[in-house]
């Protein structure tokens, strides 16, 4: 399980992000669309970690939303 950002870029389509694997975003047309994307690219992500023999960052779901 990971924490996931879904935000609406400057395009207008809508963005999805996994802060704990960096790099790893996708987007789609609709918010539905964006987090199939990014359920896709976090698995392909961890698989690749794992192909190479590399550690898989740990999730901490440490995120926090504050307006200013």
């Amino acid at each position: 399980m990971r924490q996931v950002l879904l935000y609406r870029g400057e395009d207008g389509f809508w963005v999805a992000e996994c802060p704990s694997l960096r790099g790893c975003v996708s987007q789609g047309e609709t918010q539905e669309a964006a987090l199939a994307n990014i359920k896709e690219a976090v698995q392909a992500y961890v698989a690749a970690l794992e192909a190479d023999n590399l550690p898989v960052p740990e999730e901490h779901f440490d995120a926090r939303l504050v307006t200013v």
